[in-house]
């Protein structure tokens, strides 16, 4: 059997690491000897993990260099060195996490023991600078979830360690193609394969309970609290629609380094009646399948997990005009896009709740297809096998 390392930084709700554990599902065991590192050993979506696959001890150097500062030990003051002086250094924050672990993290970091098959960074970033630097393997290949242009990753920092994989992946056309561009002398190892989801479980999911109970318009939102999901954006839309005298609850599923000052916000903008922020959850589909309209508010994604699970489950889409949001929505038919401000999705909304004929037309659309894409994990073997 071929062995295998996934590296992730951990197995929180993201859309990323949702598609891994889709992923490690569908893999099969007898050909596959499958190890996990994460960086930090948490995450709601452990328990996932099925178990035929390892999840390895963190080894301690990457716990204490991307714990907790109180527990850094030794390493507080490379830790405390390496985060702040780059990030007051650099312009932006990727490139922050560039030259951290160039100037301060590497030369800490040992070797990983064990030699394998094939091992992946299944996100950019440091996963893939470990990769590259520490792991020893026959072939290495690299996943980048998002545009790379539209999230402002540190081309400077990743370009000689994307030079080193036999393969690049991304999820969507649009973001294969940005690659390309970027990277043009790696564009033959650069490949489009969309993340796992599964219908079947999904709708399996699904039923188990009906959290939401709110008889008027039932607005969703699902990720991360972080600048890039535009939550801001959301409350803000939640303003005019109570302007509008909207009967409605946006729920917002997720957790992040955001949370406080998303909830502070929504005191200001006196929308706190409206918008309830719900934590996480294993299971986020009850609540999909609850909602009247899932509304996606980022200013970037790659492949949204998200929007592929609301299409799965039929439920109306809003979603704003990030570059890629084109490659997964059909404007009109699945859903609408709308412009990348507060009124452009409040207005969405507004349509979608106002008219019937328009949402009865998207729930029929979406219902007739049939979502899902388990067929795309022989893509996955394929690159894992180095077969062309």
């Amino acid at each position: 059997m071929k062995k295998v390392l996934f590296v992730i930084h951990s197995l929180g709700f993201g859309g990323a690491e949702k598609s891994l554990v889709n992923l490690l599902h569908e893999l099969p065991s007898d050909r596959y000897e499958i190890d996990v590192l994460l960086f930090q050993e948490k995450g709601g979506l452990l328990s996932q993990v099925p178990n035929t696959v390892r999840v390895l001890q963190t080894p301690p150097v990457l716990r204490r260099l991307y714990g907790p500062m109180k527990k850094a030990g030794k390493f507080f003051l490379p830790k405390l060195m390496g985060t702040v002086l780059c990030r007051a250094k650099c312009k932006t924050p990727k490139a922050a996490i560039g030259a951290r672990w160039k100037k301060y993290y590497s030369k800490r970091i040992g070797m990983l023991e064990k030699t394998y098959d094939v091992a992946v960074a299944y996100v950019a970033g440091e996963m893939l600078y470990y990769v590259a630097e520490k792991v020893q393997a026959k072939r290495k290949l690299a996943w980048v979830h998002n545009d790379y242009r539209t999230a402002g990753y540190a081309k400077e920092y990743d370009a000689p360690y994307l030079a080193q994989m036999d393969g690049i992946v991304s999820v969507s056309e649009k973001c294969v193609q940005v690659l390309k561009e970027e990277f043009p002398l790696l564009a033959e190892k650069i490949h489009y394969i969309e993340n796992i989801t599964s219908r079947e479980l999904v709708h399996q999911q699904a039923q188990q309970g009906k959290p939401l109970d709110f008889e008027g318009l039932k607005i969703l939102s699902i990720g991360r609290l972080h600048p890039q999901k535009g939550f801001d954006l959301a409350l803000n839309a939640a303003k005019l629609l109570k302007q509008q005298s909207l009967n409605f609850q946006w729920y917002i599923l997720g957790m992040g380094t955001e949370r406080a000052a998303l909830e502070q916000l929504s005191g200001q903008l006196q929308v706190d009646d409206c918008v309830r922020f719900l934590g996480t959850s294993a299971n986020p589909y009850p609540y999909m399948a609850c909602c009247d309209i899932l509304a996606q508010t980022s200013r970037y994604e790659g492949k949204s997990v998200v929007l592929d699970e609301a299409k799965i489950l039929a439920k109306p889409i809003v979603v704003t005009d990030y570059p890629t949001a084109k490659d997964q929505i059909a404007n009109g038919q699945e859903g609408l896009i709308v412009p990348l401000t507060p009124q452009g999705i409040a207005d969405g909304i507004m349509q979608m709740a106002e008219n019937t004929a328009l949402r009865g037309s998207v729930v029929h659309y979406l219902s007739q297809h049939r979502y899902g894409n388990r067929d795309e994990v022989e893509k996955y073997i394929k690159l894992l096998d180095g077969i062309k």
